[in-house]
């Protein structure tokens, strides 16, 4: 047990500002890792021979995935981690002097910039195939593909803009705060049938759910809890989600409870949230041997980017091949299986140039080009620029127009942030959301 406590003590050091947890920043890699693999066993086009395109998702055919995704849909744990990182920076920007507006201008650049190099590179380069005459609908698989990370950057980041508020609330009532969420998304899932739209409510309520599980580790209130009491509430949560799925509330497939997420994705982030905590001690061991932790921060300082340019180079690199001739086996045969480790080393090949070209945009700032007195009006400006192509793509899928027009916007945003002024808080608050480094390049997180 003194281990234990040990181990979840590490959690709040992390907040208070002391060494970086690298148990969290292995779950986030291994999220990461389970991402890219999951996409390159998903996505299949097809080439008719009308010559219409269109795409399989292999996975969700196969009979044996359905359950299975109840252990790999991990999409809540991203928020979990993402709560346990977000309240630590707050908590470190707020004691320096920073306020909520600073928060939000560090967060929006963090996410914001390497967006904004995925979207402009697609729209000139979808740009270039539509004139040099390839099939208007290759490029429309290609630009629907690469649309499907930007749902995420959406929820992500209207979840980590909503930290301060949420923090406030959650130091004055921590289990009322989440039962006030958790009642939210009963509600919007209750009125789902009579009004679709009321739906797309739960991509907030249900991911800030999940991200207050991230803030009670934080706060180390799982700390000390024994070996048992984390089996009970992995066991309970599951045999709830068992029984709202088995009785028809839901469907029992995680795909389709994902988009738009509803209550089976709180339960998961719950039973996931105490996964992490009850395997702490063994991933902690794990983080840090010492070709794993070298991994783990290789691909961490990049952890974005990988996300934003996986799946557009996947899709890529799949349309094209239906342009050439070569082999395509067809999608859930044994040549397919077998073609999968391939196209991984193909797509790890491909995001090779790219984390040296746009890596670094995780990391820079731009010049500024707003006055100090204007911050609050610009922070504020550019979030509203910035959701207005991301919700445009959520409801009406992604277009070549809208990604020219989404990359505009999002330059704009850029420019509207500027660089953290030099002269006030922020120089400090930008150190404090990053967080102290115990060594070169230990910045293994995906909103660091």
């Amino acid at each position: 047990m003194g281990f234990w406590r040990q181990q979840n003590t590490s959690v709040d050091r992390t907040v208070r500002g002391g060494p970086r947890d690298p148990v969290i920043d292995f779950a986030r890699f291994f999220c990461l890792v389970l991402v890219v693999l999951s996409h390159c066993m998903m996505v299949s086009p097809v080439l008719h021979p009308d010559g219409t395109v269109t795409t399989e998702n292999t996975l969700m055919d196969q009979r044996w995935f359905e359950p299975v995704l109840w252990v790999f849909q991990i999409m809540p744990l991203f928020f979990v981690l993402g709560g346990i990182t977000g309240l630590g920076s707050w908590r470190r920007l707020r004691g320096r002097g920073g306020t909520g507006v600073d928060y939000a201008q560090l967060r929006l650049l963090r996410l914001i910039r390497p967006a904004t190099a995925l979207l402009a590179a697609m729209f000139l380069g979808l740009s270039a195939a539509r004139l040099s005459g390839v099939d208007p609908q290759v490029i429309q698989l290609i630009a629907t593909g690469a649309g499907m990370p930007l749902w995420f950057l959406a929820a992500y980041l209207a979840t980590q803009l909503s930290v301060p508020l949420l923090a406030r609330l959650h130091a004055r009532s921590p289990w009322l705060t989440l039962g006030g969420l958790v009642a939210a998304v009963i509600t919007v899932d209750s009125l789902r049938g009579a009004f679709p739209l009321l739906a797309s409510l739960n991509m907030l309520f249900v991911w800030c759910s999940v991200q207050q599980f991230g803030f009670f580790i934080a706060d180390g209130i799982f700390a000390g809890r024994s070996r048992g009491w984390f089996v009970g509430l992995i066991a309970g949560s599951n045999l709830l989600l068992g029984l709202v799925t088995g009785i028809g509330v839901y469907s029992g497939n995680m795909i389709v409870d994902l988009n738009p997420p509803n209550f089976c994705m709180l339960l998961l982030g719950l039973s996931q949230a105490a996964t992490l905590q009850l395997l702490r001690p063994g991933i902690a061991w794990l983080a840090n041997v010492r070709w794993v932790s070298w991994v783990v921060a290789v691909a961490g300082r990049r952890s974005m980017t990988i996300y934003l340019w996986h799946l557009p180079l996947l899709v890529a690199m799949s349309g094209l091949l239906l342009l050439t001739p070569f082999p395509k086996p067809a999608a859930g045969t044994a040549g397919w299986w077998w073609a999968r480790p391939l196209v991984l080393l193909a797509v790890v090949v491909l995001l090779v140039p790219v984390l040296l070209l746009c890596g670094r945009l995780e990391e820079r700032p731009t010049a500024a080009v707003h006055a100090r007195g204007r911050a609050h009006t610009a922070v504020v400006t550019a979030g509203v620029v910035v959701f207005i192509p991301m919700v445009d793509a959520a409801f009406n899928g992604l277009t070549l127009t809208l990604l020219g027009g989404g990359s505009a916007c999002f330059a704009l945003a850029v420019l509207l942030l500027g660089r953290v002024p030099a002269d006030g808080p922020s120089p400090t608050a930008r150190g404090a959301l990053e967080g102290p480094l115990p060594e070169q390049g230990l910045r293994a997180n995906l909103d660091s």
